[in-house]
């Protein structure tokens, strides 16, 4: 059964996907210039092997990022989309997992940078409404800058019912509000947690926001509003991977 196919852009999405050896690149379109960047970026391995290359000038290659207004650096890929991980088979038998939780945030790029920094700070996974994933966008991939080939996203059809079955086990659930009293860096953090975020300007859902067992803040200037919703999950994910580190 063949998998559906899209296409990516962005010199770090498309050098990434070339690496995971979980991901089919069908076919790529580089510059001639790109092709050369390849090989200075992997001069021992061959990136190309295997995968159907096609040079482009880079006005060819335009007509691939034109609409979304993202600059493609030389580089396209069809891809086919990976084997989805199953939440309930990856948490089996594991101990001090932290997984993020979006809450109706469906900005490809505040997805994609989400992602991006959970990968960085070694977040263990995302979890995603399924029907609110953009799971084929260029603007998701380019943000993302090809750290969606080093995390487990998990998408799931119903976060509230998610959430209710990962507190049935022993997983703790915190909410992040602005308008919570306590800060989130008061926390201890042990144990299984789940990071839930709201998006911008709505927050949480009310009804998802009962089922968090803490609501938590990033404390901040009083006189600023509000954080990007990538921005606060950042600062979230580098502070828990510092106390991890420091607790090794």
């Amino acid at each position: 059964m063949n998998k559906s196919t899209f296409f990516i852009v962005g010199q770090h999405a498309v050098l990434e996907a070339l690496k995971n050896p979980k991901r089919k690149v069908l076919k790529l379109f580089l510059t001639e210039e790109s092709k050369k960047n390849i090989h200075r970026k992997s001069p021992r391995k061959n990136l190309l092997e295997d995968v159907k290359v096609y040079f482009k000038t880079k006005k060819e290659l335009d007509k691939y990022s034109t609409k979304e207004n993202i600059q493609h650096q030389g580089y396209v890929a069809e891809i086919e989309k990976l084997d989805q991980p199953i939440l309930k088979d990856y948490i089996k038998n594991k101990q001090n997992i932290t997984l993020a939780c979006l809450d109706g945030v469906t900005d490809p790029r505040n997805i994609g940078s989400i992602i991006r920094s959970a990968a960085a700070f070694k977040i263990d996974g995302v979890i995603v409404k399924e029907r609110h994933f953009p799971s084929e966008s260029k603007l998701m991939f380019k943000a993302a800058s090809g750290c969606i080939e080093y995390l487990k996203i998990f998408e799931v059809s119903n976060i509230n019912s998610t959430l209710k079955n990962l507190k049935d086990k022993n997983f703790w659930i915190y909410g992040f509000d602005s308008e919570a009293k306590k800060n989130f860096s008061e926390i201890k953090w042990e144990g299984n947690n789940i990071l839930v975020f709201g998006s911008e300007g709505e927050g949480m859902h009310k009804h998802t926001s009962k089922y968090a067992d803490f609501h938590v803040k990033i404390e901040m200037n009083n006189q600023i509003e509000s954080l990007n919703i990538s921005n606060s999950a950042a600062i979230v994910f580098h502070h828990l991977s510092y106390l991890k580190k420091n607790l090794d």
